[in-house]
């Protein structure tokens, strides 16, 4: 595999997208005693655009300059925007994928782990089933 650094930011995010919403998923699972359609709810919650977006706002300035880097040059990549979403979210959305999946595939877990701290929120849910 080519380093992590000379991948298609596209393909940076395509992993991103895999590996937080897995730790959206653990969180919630260790952490609620939530039924299978509660978890989905709040992990749809917390993997949309918008979610993703605003966690940005939070990262960024926590951001290193090739974590930057990575994280720009997943916002800026040339990709299809559904209609639905706003463009500025979900370019925004692709970039903090891009950013997710280049820690991951570079093997660099605690870090990845800092900033999944960083704009974790516990679900505003009681503890259904």
């Amino acid at each position: 595999m080519d380093s992590p650094k000379l991948l298609n930011p596209l393909v940076l995010a395509y992993q991103g997208d895999v590996v937080y919403e897995l730790l959206v998923r653990r969180r919630l699972i260790e952490s609620t005693r939530l039924g299978v359609s509660a978890l989905h709810r709040e992990t749809v919650k917390r993997v949309c655009a918008h979610y993703q977006s605003q966690a940005m706002e939070v990262l960024e300035p926590m951001l290193t300059p090739e974590e930057l880097e990575i994280y720009k040059r997943g916002r800026n990549a040339s990709s299809h925007v559904p209609r639905h979403a706003d463009v500025l979210e979900y370019r925004r959305s692709t970039g903090f994928e891009a950013l997710f999946g280049y820690l991951s595939l570079s093997g660099k877990e605690q870090r990845l782990g800092e900033l999944f701290e960083a704009i974790w929120q516990p679900p505003q849910v009681a503890t259904a089933k």
